[in-house]
């Protein structure tokens, strides 16, 4: 196949040592303390930055004010398709806290992409967080 080992970008590293990391295939892996308080580590997997920051830069795409003619269901099920393969690809490990960041970010981009749509800004029902209806009422999904 021709395939080279890149020496610049190649390196061994070695995880047991305190505060060492390796990003492969967008995950971080590195060895995290027990969470029990034994004296064991294990193996952590999480989504690493640059992963995180792709998919927000994916989702700032989707959501700009290039899409501001379209409709917030159909905007919210172009969103729904990315997060959800995202979140299948990134589902395993400790994926949690990424997750949970990324909600945040979709949630506050969402409503403030609505909120500046037109002269008359989008508004949910009287009596009606955000929250409720982004995801209850237009169905957006929640990592």
């Amino acid at each position: 196949m021709g395939l080279r080992v890149n020496r610049e970008k190649t390196r061994i590293v070695t995880l047991t040592e305190a505060g060492a990391s390796l990003d492969f295939l967008g995950y971080t892996f590195r060895y995290e303390p027990d969470q029990f308080g034994r004296a064991k580590r294990y193996l952590a997997r999480s989504p690493s930055a640059n992963a995180c920051a792709r998919e927000r830069a994916k989702l700032r795409t989707l959501i700009s004010t290039k899409r501001a003619f379209q409709p917030a269901p159909e905007l919210i099920g172009a969103v729904n398709q990315q997060v959800r393969g995202w979140a299948n690809y990134f589902g395993r490990g400790r994926s949690r806290p990424a997750f949970r960041r990324m909600n945040w970010f979709l949630q506050q981009r969402l409503v403030r992409h609505l909120k500046r749509r037109s002269q008359r800004p989008y508004r949910p029902p009287p009596g009606v967080s955000w929250y409720a209806h982004l995801y209850k009422q237009l169905g957006l999904v929640q990592l």
